[in-house]
């Protein structure tokens, strides 16, 4: 069995991976891609995948994805997405959202983006981090596929909710390879700014803030108040995180996390301190946890490209249609 599968947005960074993934996927057949814009060939975007694919990019026209499709990823901005989907639900399509338009209770939304065109469907999107919301994704025509900052911070902090002192603050300090910028160019993403540089970007104020704590609310069903703050760093892909926070009671955290995530395959408990170079290409998120006291620190990784967005799309894709979660997922660290 085949499922035609296509991509909306596929100029960008997390198209070009999901792309790379699908190609190799055993039952998404990659059938139909569209841009803004058509191009010839895909080759003329990514010249990486010359050899290796051809296809035209067309221009997205709902009618037509509508008509050869069965499974659609968008790629696109927020705001945009929106208007995909509200015209793509009508037609009994399973659509996988990379854009932030489903990840946030229209409040928050609106707080952080822009007025929200499609409400009617916000209240059906499924938030997409599998190991928590695994049995509501599979059930589901619409899935909000979490941010990359969130996905790496709530994998790492909701395994201690029960365990955290929720008067006191959680902080959250984020480091993100300047892939996670996008490809459009801005004055922080030049070379010359970000190489051999380190820098806070929208400290405090940044999107995924009320993305994190209306996830950890949600999930945990405990209420935190949150302080992040996200950095940018010269390399090109992969994410880390560092979690401060206190304790109620005195634990064993690795225990706690080995116990939690006992069944999760895509989740990696560490020894020490994790690195960005072992999940870099792939799928895994690995998590570090150690307390003194009451005080406790929590460290995870991602590759923010993957595990952050396109990856996990898939995963949320595969689990749509009732197939093994793990197919055409990368599992084999990049090391340059």
């Amino acid at each position: 069995m085949k499922i035609k599968v296509g991509i909306v947005g596929v100029s960008g960074y997390t198209g070009l991976e999901l792309v790379k993934i699908l190609i190799n996927h055993p039952i998404f057949d990659l059938h139909t891609l569209c841009a803004t814009e058509s191009c010839s060939d895909i080759t003329l975007l990514h010249p990486s995948l010359k050899n290796t694919l051809s296809m035209p990019i067309l221009e997205a026209r709902i009618e037509q994805i509508a008509k050869e499709c069965e499974l659609v990823f968008l790629a696109l901005p927020h705001q945009k997405a929106m208007e995909y989907v509200k015209a793509l639900s009508v037609k009994n399509i399973k659509i996988v959202d990379l854009s932030a338009d489903y990840r946030l209770s229209a409040e928050k939304y609106e707080e952080s983006y822009c007025p929200h065109l499609d409400k009617e469907n916000l209240k059906n999107a499924v938030y997409g981090l599998p190991e928590y919301n695994r049995n509501l994704i599979k059930n589901t025509n619409l899935v909000a596929n979490p941010g990359c900052y969130p996905t790496a911070s709530l994998l790492a902090i909701l395994p201690f909710i029960s365990h955290l002192d929720s008067s006191q603050t959680l902080y959250i300090d984020a480091k993100s390879g300047v892939s996670g910028a996008g490809k459009k160019l801005t004055q922080t993403s030049h070379f010359v700014t970000i190489n051999e540089n380190l820098f806070a970007y929208s400290p405090i104020t940044h999107r995924h803030c009320p993305e994190i704590s209306e996830q950890i609310k949600k999930i945990g069903k405990i209420d935190f108040k949150t302080l992040f703050v996200p950095h940018l760093i010269p390399i090109t892909r992969g994410m880390l995180v560092s979690i401060y926070a206190k304790l109620k009671e005195e634990i064993d955290p690795l225990e706690i996390l080995q116990q939690h995530y006992k069944d999760e395959f895509f989740v990696r408990i560490s020894k020490n301190c994790v690195q960005i170079k072992n999940v870099a290409g792939t799928h895994f998120c690995d998590i570090y946890a150690k307390n003194d006291g009451k005080d406790l620190f929590i460290n995870s990784s991602i590759d923010n490209l993957l595990r952050g967005a396109s990856s996990q799309a898939v995963a949320n894709a595969n689990l749509m249609f009732d197939l093994d979660e793990k197919l055409g997922l990368p599992q084999i660290a990049y090391i340059p």
